[in-house]
């Protein structure tokens, strides 16, 4: 593991490379799996804030879903997470746009109608955060349905933390993560 500040970084995101490669996967992973994305206590009130606004870009069975059951639930293990649709599909925020999923919440983002990029969960993947109250655990999940992420990003030389510098900042700081570079750099 890598001290950084009051984080724990697995070594696995820094030796280990990845960039997401959409064309190969169609973003099967805001479809598959056994709940939504996991969501921060704080994210909650933002999801019932923007929702209005990312709503004009969901599909019929995602507003459906987020009316049936809220803009977030509480999962079977007790997780706050977004709704997904018929219980165990896509989650409710997906669009379809020429085979491929992408995330409402983003594209009402990208074109200014939100000031919130999407779930920290969902930027961050394929690492997930262990919360712990005086420290957070990043680890690296591997999931079979990413596997042309990890040969793209090995033929393009990008390891984990590289290639999601943006959330990681976004989450913990620019400061935060020079320091991770700096560890790296002495691995």
């Amino acid at each position: 593991m890598i001290e950084v500040g009051r984080v724990l970084v697995h070594e696995d995101i820094a030796k280990n490379d990845f960039v997401c490669n959409l064309t190969k996967c169609k973003g099967i992973c805001c479809v598959e799996g056994d709940a939504g994305a996991p969501l921060l206590a704080r994210e909650t009130a933002i999801l019932q804030e923007i929702y209005p606004k990312v709503k004009p870009y969901m599909t019929e069975k995602g507003i459906q879903t987020i009316e049936e059951q809220g803009t977030h639930v509480i999962d079977k293990d007790g997780d706050l997470t977004t709704p997904c649709v018929d219980g165990n599909k896509e989650c409710a925020y997906v669009t379809w746009e020429n085979g491929i999923t992408k995330c409402a919440i983003e594209k009402a983002y990208e074109l200014g109608d939100v000031h919130w990029k999407k779930p920290i969960s969902c930027h961050l993947y394929p690492i997930r955060v262990t919360h712990y109250p005086e420290f957070d655990v990043l680890h690296y999940d591997r999931w079979h349905i990413c596997h042309d992420a990890c040969t793209f990003g090995k033929e393009l030389g990008v390891p984990v933390y590289k290639f999601l510098k943006e959330p990681l900042i976004r989450e913990y700081g620019e400061e935060w993560y020079r320091e991770l570079e700096s560890a790296v750099d002495t691995l």
